[in-house]
């Protein structure tokens, strides 16, 4: 199947529901080069308190960075960055944090959604979080790699793109009902 026939079925086969989880056919297996996908349990205020908590602290004042390690967690209203290190650069003029960078297991969650990688930059103003590195974004039952992930914390939407690969599972709500409309009471192994 061509690549233009993969993303048109991908975008045909998505429906987005209103609370940010997508709704595909059972067992649906997709790759692509990019996918845009709502991000809704994501979605956060990039205007919220910023609190980053380790269990080392390095501070360069002259160039307005302070580097966290070891166990880093950071907290901004209900989204969670965890990370083994995390630089945060300061804006000059304001004293606040401006952007943040994390590596090594970066796993960013939100509500039901998380994601993983092996790298985040963070900028605050923009409430825009760009995960680079065999990145793994789970939404409930679907699972979603690529190389990189840009989430828009501000709208809860995002892309996908490099290798991109989406798996879908059906529910066990889906699952019952597709057994009650073909009158089989069996349940398949899974």
């Amino acid at each position: 199947m061509g690549q233009k026939m993969r993303r048109y079925i991908l975008a045909l086969a998505v429906v987005v529901l209103p609370f940010g989880q997508p709704f595909l056919p059972p067992a649906f297996a997709q790759q692509a080069d990019t996918a845009d996908i709502a991000f809704g349990g994501l979605k956060g205020d990039p205007k919220a308190p910023v609190t980053v908590t380790s269990e080392s602290l390095t501070v360069d004042e002259k160039a307005r960075t302070a580097v966290f390690t070891g166990n880093v967690l950071v907290v901004q209203g209900q989204m969670r960055l965890s990370a083994a290190e995390v630089r945060v650069e300061y804006e000059a003029e304001q004293n606040r944090i401006a952007r943040l960078w994390a590596t090594g297991g970066v796993i960013l969650v939100n509500a039901e959604d998380a994601a993983q990688s092996q790298k985040a930059d963070y900028v605050i103003d923009t409430g825009v979080v760009t995960m680079t590195g065999d990145v793994v974004l789970t939404q409930g039952p679907a699972t979603f790699t690529a190389q990189t992930f840009v989430a828009n914390m501000t709208t809860g939407l995002g892309q996908l793109q490099g290798a991109v690969r989406s798996t879908f599972t059906p529910s066990a709500a889906a699952e019952g009902a597709g057994e009650g409309a073909q009158g089989d009471t069996q349940k398949a192994d899974p």
